[in-house]
């Protein structure tokens, strides 16, 4: 068997770990599997608790009512003795991260059968219930497990080798990283936790590293596209910054206010801007976008035809309706690509966004643009969308809201950008002053709009939000397209930075926690409600999450459990104060 640091194998003898005093382990599971050999299934039930398993402790939380439902769920226990990880490994919170991630990982590789699941997740370092590691050093693995059966009877033995010598094995395998392995996570952490401090005392609203590989494999392949161009920043727009190990770092920064991303269509656009929406979250080593990060607020916005909207202040961009609605409460079942993607910016602002990220092969054509010709033929009077090229200029001036745009297709964005960037071929080429050269000659086109001003307030109804359906808790993630939370289907295809069915998992039991602690009380602000989950969660993480069901989860943005409640049929709010 593998050894471990001190030369201790996994399997070592029985002892106190903890204070179990209240529920102390059983001993003997496996014994005990066996002779369950050949009696009905439910009697797995009978397991249900706290184990000793050698050195760790092994609790089976849940346990599946018949060999085709969900798997049971199991979790192994290591405290810092026994887990005999090196101290400075787990020395800061980005570290206990990336050490997580990389042991879910390794835990997935040597696990020799389907038969027991853990969320090792993707490119992204989560703060995932799967695997995490306390500030003492201690490691707890939580995963399926997929009880053995002869149809409906128990497969006892089979069970006894799978919880008592694979399970074992598993753990041990990925607790006995080599140092050098956990270095390059552990320093990458440290890295880009020095990164965002420094873009952000830089002023700056992202930075893409020389080097980066921004292409993806394909759209179902995060991995890096291993025949890429690397991207290299233009002079003009390059800055250094002194990271830890990785030492001084060149890439491009973006500022704030208005940047255009502009170029030919398949020239790396559109890579670039995925790139900086992904940038919000930590990536693995060699990802290709390691050293890419962008303000921890930036929300990628999108028309999204046919979606809920619930009393969102949409009035900054829509007016005077034929229909008479009020747009200062707007309310609709089906919004329209225009008015779904009006209502985004503004709901993002709310959760409290200070970038928004928009390609505007996504976007509402309507409302980025009306040119000169259109003005002239459609008159103001008779046109109650306002567009975003005549806003974006004064949410940046007076509020302070960076917006970074992909643009192929309308010139008059320049007029209102502080930068502009030409991909050419995956190259990046900073052309501001050629944009401004051609802004200066007048088009003919009019402003629409004097400045934008901040929308009021909503305050969500407590009986609009539940995860009761039919009389039970449902929260259930569909992958990262929707999730069902009590009688809401929520349709979450269009939030795209929901990276991973962890997380749209995590969003559902972040709503649920919302509701059970009281913070959506009729009298919060939505901001209010998104801070006191933000404290929950920066406290107690995905424990606090657990606490509510023990499932695979990622801990998510307030942005993302944000834009869920967002697009929930059911809900109601009103405006503060009103």
């Amino acid at each position: 068997m593998t050894q471990r640091r001190g030369g201790r194998p996994y399997r070592a003898e029985s002892r106190d770990i903890g204070d179990h005093r209240s529920h102390p382990p059983r001993h003997d599971l496996s014994n005990e599997l066996t002779a369950l050999e050949g009696t009905s299934y439910g009697r797995y039930k009978s397991l249900r608790g706290k184990w000793w398993a050698g050195p760790a402790i092994l609790d089976i939380s849940r346990v599946q009512s018949d060999p085709y439902a969900p798997p049971s769920r199991v979790a192994l226990e290591f405290d810092a003795e026994a887990a005999d990880l090196i101290a400075d490994w787990y020395a800061t919170e980005e570290r206990r991260r990336a050490l997580a991630v990389l042991l879910a990982k390794r835990f997935k590789r040597a696990c020799p059968t389907r038969d027991l699941r853990i969320d090792a997740g993707g490119q992204e370092i989560l703060r995932r219930a799967s695997c995490t590691v306390g500030s003492d050093g201690s490691v707890v693995f939580r995963l399926g497990a997929q009880f053995p059966g002869h149809g409906r009877r128990i497969a006892g033995r089979q069970a006894a080798r799978l919880l008592c010598e694979v399970l074992p094995d598993a753990a041990d395998e990925a607790l006995s990283v080599s140092e050098e392995d956990v270095l390059v996570w552990t320093r990458h952490a440290d890295d880009v936790r020095a990164l965002r401090e420094a873009v952000g005392a830089a002023g700056l609203v992202a930075f893409v590293a020389d080097g980066a590989m921004l292409a993806r494999r394909s759209g179902v392949d995060d991995r890096p596209m291993e025949s890429g161009v690397p991207f290299a920043s233009p002079e003009s727009m390059a800055v250094e910054f002194d990271l830890p190990h990785a030492g001084t770092v060149r890439g491009m920064g973006i500022g704030p206010g208005v940047t255009l991303i502009v170029g030919g269509g398949f020239h790396g656009k559109s890579t670039l801007l995925r790139a900086l929406e992904s940038g919000v979250w930590d990536h693995v080593p060699g990802d290709g976008r390691d050293l890419v990060v962008a303000d921890r607020s930036a929300v990628k916005i999108r028309a999204e035809d046919g979606r809920a909207v619930t009393g969102v202040d949409v009035h900054a961009f829509v007016d005077h309706l034929p229909s008479g609605d009020d747009t200062r409460h707007f309310t609709t079942e089906n919004a329209s690509g225009s008015t779904s993607q009006a209502a985004g910016i503004v709901e993002a602002l709310e959760a409290g966004a200070k970038a928004l990220l928009i390609d505007e092969d996504t976007a509402a054509t309507n409302l980025m643009i009306r040119d000169a010709r259109m003005q002239e033929l459609v008159a103001k009077e008779r046109e109650p969308l306002t567009p975003l090229v005549d806003l974006v200029r004064s949410m940046a001036d007076e509020h302070g809201v960076a917006t970074i745009l992909v643009m192929g297709g309308s010139g008059d964005y320049m007029d209102v950008a502080d930068r502009v960037i030409l991909m050419d071929a995956y190259r990046p080429e900073d052309v501001t002053e050629r944009a401004k050269a051609l802004a200066a000659k007048p088009t003919g086109r009019r402003v629409e709009a004097e400045g934008f001003r901040l929308p009021r307030a909503r305050v969500i109804d407590p009986r609009s939000v539940s995860s009761e359906s039919r009389g039970k808790q449902k929260i259930k993630a569909g992958g990262t397209d929707g999730l069902r939370f009590g009688e809401s289907d929520v349709d979450v295809r269009s939030v795209e930075q929901i990276t991973d069915p962890a997380m749209t998992t995590g969003i559902g039991l972040a709503i649920e926690a919302a509701v059970r602690h009281g913070w959506i009380d009729g009298e919060a602000t939505v901001e209010a409600v998104l801070d006191r989950l933000d404290e929950a969660l920066d406290t107690g993480g995905e424990a606090e999450l657990l606490r509510i069901r023990d499932i695979d989860l990622a801990v998510p943005r307030r942005h993302e459990v944000a834009a869920t409640l967002n697009r929930m049929r059911e809900l109601r709010v009103r405006q503060s104060g009103g």
